[in-house]
């Protein structure tokens, strides 16, 4: 068999979550990437979005909710990444939460986790109060990229691109195309686990 045991691989998963290993293994190998790709190891600039999931029947009715704009029955993903598209953290909510209720707690947990982001890029979802609060609470200075208005179709939008890509590199992982977690921290971990695998085959690709 080429798996060991369900509850040996779910020890194994629970520890490295509970205990932070997993963000911890995340951080470093971000830094990795950043300093080969010839960046500074720690970013100061980031980029925000959203993306919407179908839940599995194993997600509870209290931690999912409904995207009436995407007509989706589940949860919803938060995260910021850096100008490479690399996952600097990560907030998973009900799908009916908003995106500037969902940005609150997230760029809290970016401030705390990256100390030199100064510039976040975000989308026209996020109000005007939101973008007030980050100012003043947390020192960010949020930048609005919104879409041109007289563009129908697929367009790419300046530095919006860079984290739907990396939205797009999460759900290539059969775990992380729907939300199949009891937990949301799983769910999150399992989003850093999806990471995790880009930035070693990145680093292998650059190795001599």
């Amino acid at each position: 068999m080429d798996f060991p045991d369900w509850s040996a691989a779910y020890r194994f998963f629970r520890r490295w979550r509970d205990q932070g290993l997993a963000t911890v293994l995340h951080d470093r190998l971000r830094r990795e990437c950043r300093i080969a790709a010839g960046r500074e190891s720690e970013p100061c600039a980031a980029v925000i979005d959203s993306q919407s999931l179908r839940a599995a029947e194993t997600v509870a009715a209290a931690d999912r909710g409904y995207d009436g704009g995407k007509r989706i029955n589940g949860t919803k993903r938060h995260v910021a990444v850096d100008v490479l598209g690399l996952l600097l953290t990560v907030l998973v909510t009900g799908a009916g939460v908003q995106d500037r209720d969902g940005a609150l707690p997230l760029l809290e947990r970016l401030r705390a986790a990256c100390l030199r982001v100064a510039l976040v890029w975000a989308d026209g979802a996020y109000a005007d109060a939101l973008l007030c609060w980050a100012r003043e609470e947390l020192a960010l200075r949020p930048h609005i990229v919104k879409r041109p208005d007289d563009v129908s179709g697929f367009v790419v939008v300046p530095r919006r691109w860079v984290v739907e890509r990396t939205l797009a590199w999460i759900t290539r992982r059969r775990r992380c195309v729907r939300d199949y977690e009891r937990r949301h921290d799983s769910h999150e971990a399992m989003v850093r686990w999806a990471m995790v695998l880009v930035m070693t085959r990145r680093l292998a690709k650059q190795a001599p």
